[in-house]
């Protein structure tokens, strides 16, 4: 497939490792120049760069290409550097022991939501620990729902544009039209936490809440708490609302200057 909007290598390589990490098994050479449009002659350069760089590795001549450690080591060493595995981690720590639940810290990145850290609170019976990429999807989850009741509805429209209301893969409250999105959102506006049963996976309720950067009603981020709807019901939400709020007041007190957050 011919490149209609040639890319310049630094990004056709960052697009590569941007797809592999959604395949932790790998892809062939030929599957991957074939999903991002490059030549095959060029991937193969592309690949063999990353691969003397050690970002991807092949167990053998002619196998898939997978991702190294290296990536996963950077990304800690940068938490780490970041104040985020010492700073932030045990606020989301805390959260998730005293909910019971999978507590997500997420945060905007021009104009996206991007998952960050995550604890699991629950020790037994039903969890709920999804595989998910690091893009929230805006329409259906209670992260997403949260940050956009923070911004003017036309900004909140472009964004939810841009991403596309999904027709497969989401629970079956989803919404499908931005009538029923601002629903959840203008509720989440009112009360300053949004809500949601079966929108992003059925059988799954979740909670979340904005981080503001301290002293200004600027999102930064997102904090979320989700569970299995047979134990996250309203009534159950009712008692984390004042846990969650604290959380994102944490973050904002702790973190704002944090160079994992946007600065104004």
């Amino acid at each position: 497939m011919a490149d209609q909007t040639p890319m310049l290598s630094p990004d056709r390589a960052i697009s590569i490792i941007e797809l592999l990490a959604r395949h932790s098994f790998g892809l062939p050479l030929s599957e991957i120049a074939d999903q991002l449009a490059i030549p095959r002659s060029a991937t193969h350069r592309l690949l063999a760069d990353l691969k003397e760089e050690g970002y991807v590795r092949q167990d053998y001549d002619g196998a898939a290409y997978r991702l190294t450690a290296k990536l996963v080591a950077l990304g800690y060493s940068f938490l780490t550097t970041a104040g985020v595995s010492n700073q932030l981690q045990p606020i989301i720590d805390r959260l998730a022991e005293q909910t019971g639940e999978l507590v997500v810290l997420a945060v905007v990145e021009r104009g996206k939501l991007l998952r960050l850290i995550k604890a699991q609170g629950a020790r037994g019976g039903l969890l709920y620990n999804p595989d998910e990429g690091p893009e929230v999807y805006l329409a259906a989850t209670s992260n997403g729902h949260a940050y956009l009741s923070t911004l003017m509805e036309d900004e909140a429209i472009q964004l939810v544009a841009k991403q596309g209301f999904q027709s497969e893969g989401v629970g079956k409250n989803a919404p499908k039209t931005f009538r029923q999105l601002f629903e959840h959102v203008d509720q989440a506006r009112e009360t300053g936490v949004a809500r949601i049963f079966d929108v992003w996976v059925d059988g799954t309720s979740a909670m979340a809440a904005p981080v503001f950067r301290s002293g200004t009603k600027t999102a930064i981020g997102t904090i979320s708490v989700a569970g299995p709807t047979i134990r996250m019901n309203n009534q159950r939400m009712d008692q984390f609302v004042d846990l969650l709020k604290a959380a994102c007041r944490d973050v904002s007190e702790t973190g704002s200057s944090l160079p994992i957050f946007e600065q104004a």
